[in-house]
């Protein structure tokens, strides 16, 4: 199950969206290069986890449900 996040912490404030569960190796960078395009936004992934500048979650949801995956958007 992936889980999309909404974290401000240690960020200045700053919104990002952190995607976590995704599947590991070279699928997680060109699904992670995909869903930075979608969103119109920049990112990164470090140890696993996808985290896309801004408030993005509705968005990643939607587009990883029809790609067949099961997400749960978690947080506040």
């Amino acid at each position: 199950m992936i889980r999309i996040f909404r974290e401000r912490g240690g960020r200045n404030g700053k919104v990002v969206t952190v995607v976590r569960g995704l599947p590991p190796g070279a699928a997680l960078l060109a699904l992670a290069a995909n869903l930075k395009r979608i969103c119109g936004a920049g990112g990164t992934v470090k140890d696993g986890v996808l985290e896309i500048q801004g408030d993005h979650r509705d968005r990643l949801a939607w587009d990883l449900r029809t790609q067949g995956y099961t997400v749960k958007l978690a947080g506040r």
